[in-house]
């Protein structure tokens, strides 16, 4: 949905709420107008940002080349759709997306603000993430684990049987990016605990492109 000029032209000024809601997952969501960019917040965590998501954007930055051309792109965690636009608008790859998010909310905020944008094929499925990978059988390129309930990833993405699923549904040379924080210590220290204990003990040529206040797991 195209904001009218003097709107955008505002937002570089001061952030303007478009939209205030709640669900059960997510009791206090808040969706902005911020820079030009939709902007989706709860009070301690930014889970969307358009081309300004900077975890995201620094790390396609980093691993971006001629010979990277992901076709088949799933995303966990969908949000506002800040992995395609970045990897349309800033990148001009031409990808099909699958994204699942399980909160409804989102799901009317994306299609109804972010969707209407982008010319690429989008398939947006409002489901838990856990229950879709158990059921999928497609194969990805590239898929996207961005998936907090506020500042915190839910247990159950944390475990060496969810992510074997991911391995599973990876085309041959297919990567994973896997979003965790790091603004803190007790956050550096969980996430490098998970990467050395879970995530290498599925992916053990995994790195990790670090950042500030993110660390972007990769299996390759």
């Amino acid at each position: 949905m195209k904001q009218p000029a003097w709107k955008t032209g505002l937002s570089y000024l001061t952030e303007i709420v478009l939209e205030r809601g709640g669900s059960t997952l997510n009791p206090d969501l808040q969706l902005s107008l911020k820079k030009g960019r939709y902007c989706l917040s709860t009070p301690h965590a930014i889970y969307s940002y358009g081309d300004l998501y900077n975890n995201f954007r620094n790390a396609f930055r980093q691993i971006d080349n001629p010979q990277w051309q992901p076709r088949e792109v799933l995303v966990l965690g969908f949000g506002l759709g800040s992995v395609p636009v970045l990897l349309e608008k800033t990148f001009g790859k031409k990808c099909r997306y699958t994204g699942v998010e399980a909160d409804e909310l989102i799901v009317g905020w994306a299609s109804g603000y972010v969707l209407p944008d982008l010319t690429s094929p989008i398939q947006l499925y409002l489901a838990d993430a856990s229950v879709f990978v158990e059921l999928n059988h497609e194969k990805y390129d590239l898929i996207v684990m961005d998936i907090f309930v506020d500042n915190k990833i839910p247990p159950s993405f944390e475990t060496t049987g969810f992510l074997k699923k991911l391995n599973d549904q990876l085309n041959a040379n297919g990567m994973i990016m896997y979003n965790r924080l790091a603004f803190s210590r007790k956050d550096t220290e969980r996430s490098e605990i998970f990467f050395q204990q879970t995530f290498k003990a599925v992916f053990p040529t995994a790195r990790i492109i670090k950042m500030r206040g993110n660390w972007m797991l990769l299996n390759l």
